[in-house]
């Protein structure tokens, strides 16, 4: 039976920027959830468009503190950005569809965003270290 390969140098996928993506990904989930609720609460907003702008909002800090503390990247922004913006709207759509999915279901609106936060936060990480930020073959 052979040893799994290790993942190349140039993978991002690691323990550590895993570790950091959850970080970087609570604190813009937290902004997600904070505006999702003001927008809820204070103008009556309905809940998917709510939380489709709070997770707009969000994806601001997210990309920045990703390819600073998560991946260090050494890409110019003119390359990471746009794959970014292509990575933030397939999670918007996945974060669209499943929560208005799991809502038609009659499930409470705080755990069918939760179990959306962590289906789009897997997407996210996968679609973010193996593309947006891949680190070039030395």
């Amino acid at each position: 039976m052979n040893a799994p390969k290790p993942m190349p140098a140039s993978s991002n996928i690691s323990v550590r920027s895993l570790i950091s993506f959850v970080l970087v990904g609570g604190f813009a989930t937290g902004v997600q959830y904070a505006l999702m609720s003001l927008l809820i609460w204070l103008v009556d907003c309905p809940l998917v468009l709510a939380s489709g702008i709070g997770f707009a909002v969000s994806a601001v800090a997210n990309y920045a503190l990703n390819a600073r503390l998560t991946f260090r990247s050494k890409e110019r922004h003119s390359k990471t950005l746009p794959r970014f913006i292509v990575t933030a709207l397939l999670g918007l759509a996945i974060n669209t569809l499943l929560l208005a999915f799991l809502a038609s279901l009659g499930m409470h609106p705080a755990l069918a965003q939760l179990l959306t936060t962590l289906g789009v936060l897997l997407w996210n990480y996968t679609i973010n270290a193996l593309w947006t930020f891949k680190n070039p073959t030395r």
